[in-house]
C-alpha cells in the first residue's frame, strides 16, 4: 500500500563531507571500528585527493536538530544522525569536486578537472527514436546485470554487526543499489524483536524533502548510468502520464506489456520480465525484525489499471497538474500529508488535486501512478524496482527546478518538461549537512520553520540548503512544445453550397532553463 510517514530533518549546507552509502573500500571491519570513510583516489593514492587538492578527511557534522514528533525515539536506528552510527570522518570535497574520494565531479560539470559545464535536456520518452529507446532500455538492462564496484548494501544494523566487529553486507548491481537505496530510505524503523517496529517514520517522503530527495537520487542514479556505459551524454528520459487512459509505456517495445499468460506478470517478449526484484516485503522483513538482505524475490509484477478504483479513479488529468502547477505555497500547515493549499503534498499525491484539500481519500498525481500500477511500483520501499519508476520520477522532477523559490505561477506553462533534474538526493550515504547531493538517502529536512517560512506571498527560502538545490539545478533545460491548431472555414455561395475546413497543426520545440532564484 502506498503509505508512509515523514521523519524530518536537518537542513543541509554547500560544501560538506561528501561520501556515498555504502561505498565498497568503506565496508571493512578495519574502516568499521575506525569510524573512518575517506578512501583513497586513484589519481594520486591520497585519502580524498588531498594531495591534488580534491577534498581532505574530517570530522562529520551531525544534524543537531532534534526529528519531528512521527518518531519519539532516540538513539535505536541505525539512520539517526546519519552516519555517525557507522562513521564519524568522511571526505569533503573541494571545488567542483564530489563522491566518496572526491574523485567524481559534480552534476553539470565534466573533465578531468571538472570545470567544464555540461548541460543535458530531459526528453519525452515517446520522442526518442527506435534506436534511442532501445539504447535506454540496454542501459538499464547493463546496469541491472552489472555487480557495482562502487558500492555494496547493508544488510544487517550496527548492533548485530557487532559494532564494526562482523561487518554485514551484500554486492548488488548498479541498478539495485539505488532499489536498496529506496528500501533503506522508506523501510520502518526497528525496534528490536520481530515486529517490533515503528511504521511512522520515512526519510524521503510526506515532507518537503519529496521532491528534492528524489531528484537527486535521480542525479546519483543517472550518473552511474554514465560511468557504467561510458556514455557521458546519456539522460533520463521522462513519462508524460496526463490525460493518458491507460499505462502508454507499458509495451515491449518500452516498460513490458502484460503477460497473455498471467496479467500480473510482464509479457515474455520483454527484456525486463526476467528481471528479480528485491526489498520488496516490508511486512516480512517487520515480522522477523530484520533487514532486507538483498536477496532476490521474483519477477516484477505489474497489473496497470486493474487496481482499487475508489482510492485511484484514473491517471491525473492536464486540469489536475494546471491546478496543482497554480498552488502559490511550496508547503503549508503541518507540512505532511495534511497539508492544505501546498503545491507539495499535493504533487506528492495526498492533497486533492482539484481542491488542494490535505488527507485526500482519494490519491492523485505522484501517488496515483503508483497506485494505478498494481504491483511491484506499489509498495513504497520496493517500487524503484520497476523500470517505470524511472520515467514517472523524472517527469515529476520536471516540476522541482526552481520550485521552491519560483513563483509557482511562473511555471504553469512549463507543460511538456525536458530538462535534466538536478537536486538533492539524499544518500548514497552521505551526512546530511553540507553537499546536498551527497546526503543519499536520508535527507532530513526541517518542519519546524528552521529552514523555511511560508507566506501568502508564496514559499521564501531561508535555507542555505535550498540555495544549494538551486545551485545544483543551474544545468537544467526544458523543452517546451506548443502545439497550435489553426481551423479557417471558408462557405462560398452559388448554385451550389460549397464549405472547405483547413486545419493547421503546428509544433514548436524551444529549450528554456528554469526560473532563476533571487533568494540571498
Amino acid at each position: 500500500m502506498w503509505s508512509l510517514f515523514l521523519i524530518i530533518a536537518t537542513f543541509v549546507v554547500c560544501f560538506a563531507p561528501s561520501f556515498q552509502q555504502f561505498p565498497r573500500r568503506c565496508a571493512t571491519r578495519e574502516a568499521l571500528l575506525s569510524k573512518e570513510c575517506c578512501p583513497s583516489w586513484d589519481g594520486d593514492g591520497s585519502a580524498c585527493g588531498a594531495s591534488s587538492g580534491r577534498g581532505f578527511c574530517q570530522d562529520v557534522q551531525a544534524p543537531t536538530q532534534p526529528d519531528g514528533p512521527q518518531y519519539p525515539f532516540s538513539g535505536v536506528d541505525d539512520r539517526e544522525k546519519w552516519p555517525l552510527v557507522f562513521y564519524n570522518r568522511t571526505c569533503q570535497c573541494a571545488g567542483n569536486y564530489m563522491g566518496s574520494n572526491c574523485g567524481d565531479c559534480k552534476f553539470g560539470f565534466y573533465g578531468a578537472n571538472c570545470n567544464e559545464r555540461r548541460e543535458s535536456v530531459r526528453r519525452n520518452v515517446f520522442h526518442l527514436s527506435r534506436a534511442e529507446m532501445s539504447q535506454y532500455i540496454s542501459y538499464l538492462n547493463l546496469a541491472k546485470n552489472t555487480m557495482s564496484t562502487d558500492y555494496v548494501v547493508v544488510t544487517g544494523t550496527y548492533e548485530e554487526m557487532e559494532n564494526g566487529s562482523n561487518p554485514m553486507f551484500a554486492n548488488v548491481s548498479v541498478y539495485d543499489v539505488y532499489v536498496w537505496m529506496h528500501y533503506y530510505v522508506s523501510r520502518d524503523a526497528l525496534l528490536g524483536g520481530p515486529g517490533n517496529v515503528w511504521t511512522n517514520v520515512d526519510f524521503a517522503h510526506w515532507a518537503p524533502g519529496f521532491l528534492p530527495w528524489h531528484r537527486l537520487y535521480l542525479l546519483h542514479w543517472e550518473n552511474d548510468i554514465r560511468k557504467l556505459t561510458g556514455d557521458m551524454s546519456f539522460v533520463m528520459p521522462y513519462w508524460d502520464w496526463r490525460d493518458a487512459g491507460d499505462c502508454d509505456v507499458c509495451t515491449d517495445e518500452l516498460m513490458g506489456a502484460r503477460s497473455p499468460g498471467d496479467p500480473d506478470l510482464l509479457s515474455p517478449g520483454s527484456v525486463f520480465s526476467s528481471w528479480k526484484v528485491i526489498c520488496s516485503q516490508p511486512g516480512a522483513y517487520n515480522e522477523r525484525g530484520v533487514l532486507c538482505d538483498a536477496s532476490q524475490e521474483g519477477p516484477l509484477r505489474r497489473n496497470p489499471g486493474n487496481h482499487n478504483r475508489n482510492q485511484v479513479p484514473r491517471l491525473p488529468s492536464s486540469a489536475e497538474v494546471a491546478f496543482t502547477l497554480g498552488l502559490r505555497d511550496y508547503d503549508t500547515g503541518p507540512m505532511d500529508r495534511t497539508a492544505n493549499m501546498s503545491f507539495r503534498n499535493t504533487m506528492e499525491g495526498f492533497g486533492d488535486p482539484s481542491t488542494g484539500r490535505g488527507s485526500s481519500t482519494r490519491m492523485g498525481m505522484h501517488a496515483a501512478i503508483h497506485v494505478f500500477m498494481n504491483g511491484t511500483m506499489s509498495s513504497v520501499q520496493g517500487s524503484a524496482n520497476d523500470p517505470i519508476f524511472l520515467l514517472h520520477h523524472a517527469y515529476i522532477d520536471r516540476y522541482s527546478p526552481g520550485r521552491a523559490t519560483c513563483p509557482l505561477s511562473q511555471q504553469r506553462s512549463h507543460s511538456t518538461y525536458e530538462g535534466q533534474g538536478k537536486a538533492p538526493v539524499v544518500f548514497r550515504g552521505e551526512p546530511l549537512r553540507r553537499n546536498p547531493e551527497e546526503g543519499f538517502p536520508l535527507l532530513r529536512i526541517f518542519l519546524s520553520g528552521i529552514g523555511a517560512t511560508v507566506q501568502q506571498n508564496g514559499f521564501k527560502i531561508e535555507s542555505k540548503w535550498w540555495l544549494c538545490m538551486q545551485k545544483m539545478t543551474s544545468q537544467l533545460l526544458y523543452e517546451h512544445t506548443h502545439t497550435h491548431t489553426h481551423t479557417h472555414t471558408h462557405t462560398h455561395t452559388h448554385t451550389h453550397t460549397h464549405t472547405h475546413t483547413h486545419t493547421h497543426t503546428h509544433t514548436h520545440t524551444h529549450i528554456k532553463k528554469p526560473c532563476v532564484s533571487t533568494a540571498r
